[in-house]
């Protein structure tokens, strides 16, 4: 039921016609990419496999096999905008993009629409089947906007896709909608047919994920006076590197495992390229000694590179109280590094 919505959905929102041409981007095994796969059957369409994600061979699917959709992170946009001359491709089509996985940078954006593509951002779970919401364009309200602002907006998360039922931000805590005043946050809820049942033999997990009546997605998002919805961060503390999820608390498990290694949280930091890298904040033993080359290659021989932490800040981690480490504090200054 899930796949069928989200394809259905899909395709009305892409406004497709028949005969696209889908290029696999997005890894087959991501329900993105069942969804989008299973709308070329539907419309007479052909799927066009990328086996390797290069910037010269998404140019050349689209000039020699005509391709006319795909979805990818926002580093795929970022691969195409940087792309070596001599490695791009003229085409006589406008590509039409899903990019989603982490919120693309509106830099991006303003850089690659000139050279064919139109990008349309959308956000959703493997819980959801996919992405549940899309940044649809309103053409009478934006179209007269300074572009800064046209891709401002561009970069929000969105609205609900038409196979919804609803999909909000409110207090976790009271279920109660957020103001809508663009500054508010709270926690994107989602109801809705396309929405998993549950967590296989996990009741406690289904029970918390579905309180009150939405599935908590466990983003937080501030709500605009139009309904439209920008994500702000990520309560799980999930890093999304290059569209992929990444688990802060595996990336810690594995550098407490060096010797030299006392106490350790790793977050987000922003980059231009793949949207958040890990980054570590490590506090040491006393009269322990360790690099930060050496920490990361530490980790690098036990984690896969995208799990890597690209930096490794030394400093006595800010603790509450009770010796929770505040996470907040290190967003804020991975944000300065």
């Amino acid at each position: 039921r899930g796949a069928y919505l989200m394809t259905m959905g899909t395709v009305v929102s892409w406004e497709m016609t028949l005969r696209p041409r889908y290029l696999t981007i997005v890894p087959l095994f991501h329900c993105n990419n069942w969804n989008h796969t299973w709308m070329m059957p539907l419309l007479g369409g052909t799927v066009v496999c990328c086996r390797d994600i290069t910037a010269k061979n998404i140019y050349d699917a689209i000039a020699d096999e005509g391709v006319t959709h795909f979805g990818g992170a926002p580093i795929v946009l970022n691969m195409i905008v940087n792309a070596a001359e001599e490695d791009r491709r003229e085409f006589d089509h406008v590509v039409e993009v899903f990019t989603a996985g982490a919120p693309p940078p509106a830099a991006i954006l303003a850089a690659i629409e000139p050279l064919g593509f139109h990008v349309t951002q959308v956000y959703g779970l493997t819980e959801t089947y996919g992405h549940v919401t899309e940044c649809l364009w309103q053409p009478h309200r934006w179209d007269d906007l300074p572009a800064e602002e046209q891709y401002a907006i561009k970069a929000r998360t969105g609205v609900l896709m038409p196979m919804m039922e609803d999909i909000t931000v409110m207090d976790p805590e009271t279920m109660q909608q957020i103001p809508m005043d663009g500054e508010t946050t709270g926690e994107i809820m989602i109801r809705g047919n396309p929405v998993m049942k549950g967590y296989l033999k996990n009741t406690e997990a289904t029970a918390e994920a579905f309180r009150g009546g939405y599935f908590h997605s466990g983003d937080i998002a501030i709500q605009h006076p139009d309904g439209y919805i920008k994500i702000t961060d990520r309560a799980k503390d999930i890093i999304i590197s290059g569209g992929e999820n990444v688990s802060s608390v595996e990336i810690e498990g594995t550098l407490m495992h060096h010797p030299a290694v006392l106490l350790c949280a790793v977050v987000a930091k922003p980059d231009e390229k793949w949207g958040e890298v890990p980054c570590a904040f490590v506090e040491l033993k006393p009269g322990a000694e360790v690099g930060e080359k050496e920490l990361i290659a530490f980790a690098r021989e036990r984690l896969a590179g995208f799990k890597t932490p690209k930096r490794v800040i030394f400093q006595e981690l800010p603790k509450t109280s009770t010796g929770k480490i505040q996470k907040f504090e290190l967003r804020n200054l991975a944000k300065t590094l």
